[in-house]
């Protein structure tokens, strides 16, 4: 509804909005009530009452403005802001406060009663709610602010730039042998890749070692198995009596490579789910039971330092590493599909896989929509996930204790025939 319109609404209605905008700026004037609950009455500069009055003129505001003139909200939030001011600066010769949250939540709260008169009634209540509950975790938002590393900053700063500024930019189209390189699939499967890691990381990040394997190695196997992987060798190198414990965090991070997988194929061609779905959960389930029996076969609790993953959950380089091997392994997909046919694209699924599953997976994915019959994708996908989870069995062997790559090994070769198996039954 715009201003226009807005004359025309009925007494009952107008009623309940302003109704609306009154109890909304009195949700956001209890938060800040109750923040100077210990100040003496006439001490707080806006509390329930205050904001509760500046929501109410807030609607007023907006009806007069569409009654009368057009000129009543602007000078009616002047008024407000001038008023707040004048408090502002005298609270500041009693004490040193220099926040201005509480002046501009004053200030949305006079939008917010507009916006439940002219506009929406639910758009303004999501408003309040939100601006409330901002308000109030104060402490956690600066606590999370002061555990915030530099370059994990510098990791949210690059993603958004990679997925709210490059991405837009890219062309929509195919160019190219077969139309197969499209600049903005191309990226957005970098952005997906890049979004999924970086969720991974601070999940890892925020429930800490302390918080147990466990924890740390599913949400490892959204972020970097590989790297799990490695670094949990060397750690059963350096404390033999965690290896079982270490040995059940490297299959169940990499079985939960396995549900990332069909993500990525959600997200790009849902036709291959009912397709991927039977090997993906055979593979998985080969690695989790085994992890489920170890674990539970675990006598004693062992404490690590710190089981996590210790790189950047985004670099730009990494970003352009992923863009150019997805753009190789789509034009590779194509020549040998066009050339040599299914085994072609086997034999790149195997290739790729030693390296990295997900640049693979992303491009079968999309080389299905319209390029590659959806079986030979799903077999493709799966011989990369085999060979990939056969490549971290190898790092175990390498790296890992004897206890370690002993438990690792037969899961990982089970899961890589029964995923083969079920694939090319189905």
């Amino acid at each position: 509804m715009d201003l226009a319109n807005l004359s025309s609404l009925s007494e009952p209605d107008l009623a309940f909005r302003l109704l609306a905008a009154l109890l909304l700026g009195a949700l956001i004037g209890l938060q800040r009530g109750w923040v100077a609950r210990h100040l003496a009455a006439g001490e707080r500069i806006a509390g329930i009452r205050t904001h509760a009055l500046v929501g109410l003129l807030g609607g007023f505001s907006a009806v007069l403005s569409a009654v009368l003139t057009p000129w009543v909200f602007p000078v009616a939030f002047l008024g407000v802001a001038a008023i707040a001011l004048v408090a502002y600066r005298a609270r500041l010769q009693h004490e040193r406060n220099f926040s201005i949250t509480g002046l501009i939540g004053l200030l949305l709260t006079f939008m917010l009663g507009a916006i439940a008169l002219s506009v929406s009634v639910f758009l303004a209540a999501a408003g309040a709610v939100v601006t409330a509950l901002i308000l109030d975790y104060k402490a956690e938002i600066h606590g999370l602010l002061a555990k915030l590393e530099e370059h994990e900053l510098d990791a949210g700063l690059k993603l958004l730039l990679i997925s709210v500024v490059i991405l837009p930019l890219l062309p929509n189209q195919g160019y190219g042998p077969g139309a197969a390189i499209n600049p903005y699939e191309i990226w957005w499967l970098v952005v997906l890749i890049a979004g999924i890691s970086f969720v991974g990381y601070f999940a890892v990040r925020m429930a800490g070692a302390r918080r147990g394997i466990l924890f740390t190695s599913l949400f490892a196997g959204l972020s970097s198995t590989t790297a799990l992987t490695l670094n949990f060798a060397r750690l059963s190198r350096q404390a033999p009596e965690a290896s079982r414990l270490l040995a059940a965090g490297v299959l169940i991070a990499c079985g939960t490579m396995f549900p990332r997988l069909l993500v990525y194929a959600y997200l790009i061609n849902p036709e291959l789910i009912s397709l991927l779905l039977l090997p993906v959960i055979t593979m998985a389930l080969a690695l989790y039971v085994p992890a489920v029996f170890i674990w539970r076969g675990i006598e004693q609790t062992v404490s690590l330092e710190k089981p996590v993953l210790d790189r950047n959950p985004l670099d730009l380089s990494a970003a352009l590493y992923f863009a150019v091997l997805i753009t190789v392994i789509l034009l590779l997909g194509e020549w040998l599909s066009s050339t040599v046919g299914d085994a072609g694209i086997y034999l790149l699924a195997a290739a790729s896989g030693v390296a990295d599953v997900d640049a693979i997976t992303l491009s079968l994915t999309r080389l299905s929509v319209n390029g590659i019959g959806l079986d030979t994708a799903v077999l493709g996908i799966v011989i990369a996930s085999a060979v990939n989870n056969l490549v971290k069995a190898g790092l175990t062997v390498w790296l890992g204790s004897a206890r370690l790559w002993r438990l690792v090994i037969l899961p990982m070769v089970a899961s890589l025939l029964l995923g083969l198996l079920v694939a090319l039954l189905g």
